[in-house]
């Protein structure tokens, strides 16, 4: 009877856990900022939006990519990671979104994060976004919007608006109408 309790316990923190992977791929004991989240996407008003901080990297491909890149461009900025299942399962969502949107000024840009690069490169490989990711082993990039509106869970989603300042977040696995309309919107923004 006693064990019942117990298996439910360890049940609700696996799940809890968000994320999960082997423990050579994914983050490392006291990477604790990282936290489950629902995938809802939160526009923030344009008076009040935070500078987005200078991103950029050596991408997955060996090339090179940065926010500065797309100025003057809207950028939806998707932290995620080969072991992260929730990342997997909304690339479809993101390669979808990234292309019904370039029309309108839209870029994506990916993130890897703390990830082995060969799964990483194993990903794009099958889902094939259309867009590069920056390969960010380390978390820098995450790191860097410390201060600002952080990407607090694998996977989030940051949409940059044209003048380079953070417009939404969504922590978590995003939903596609409230992503593409979050997109048009900052799209639309004069």
């Amino acid at each position: 009877m006693r064990a019942r309790p117990l298996a439910a316990a360890l049940l609700l923190a696996v799940a809890a856990a968000g994320c999960a992977g082997s423990q050579a791929s994914q983050p490392q004991a006291g990477d604790t900022r990282f936290i489950a989240g629902d995938g809802k996407v939160t526009v923030f008003e344009a008076d009040g939006r935070k500078a987005a901080p200078a991103v950029e990297g050596t991408t997955l491909q060996d090339g090179t990519a940065s926010l500065a890149a797309h100025r003057g461009k809207v950028v939806v900025l998707n932290f995620w990671a080969s072991w992260c299942a929730p990342c997997r399962a909304e690339a479809p969502v993101l390669k979808d979104i990234a292309a019904k949107t370039r029309t309108d000024g839209v870029e994506f840009l990916g993130v890897d994060f703390k990830d082995d690069k060969a799964r990483a490169l194993a990903f794009e490989r099958t889902e094939q976004p259309g867009y590069p990711s920056i390969f960010d082993q380390p978390g820098r990039v995450a790191l860097a919007f410390q201060g600002t509106v952080p990407p607090a869970a694998i996977p989030s989603t940051l949409i940059i608006d044209r003048q380079g300042r953070i417009a939404a977040r969504a922590l978590g696995a995003v939903k596609y109408s409230d992503l593409l309309a979050a997109v048009t919107g900052i799209a639309d923004e004069k």
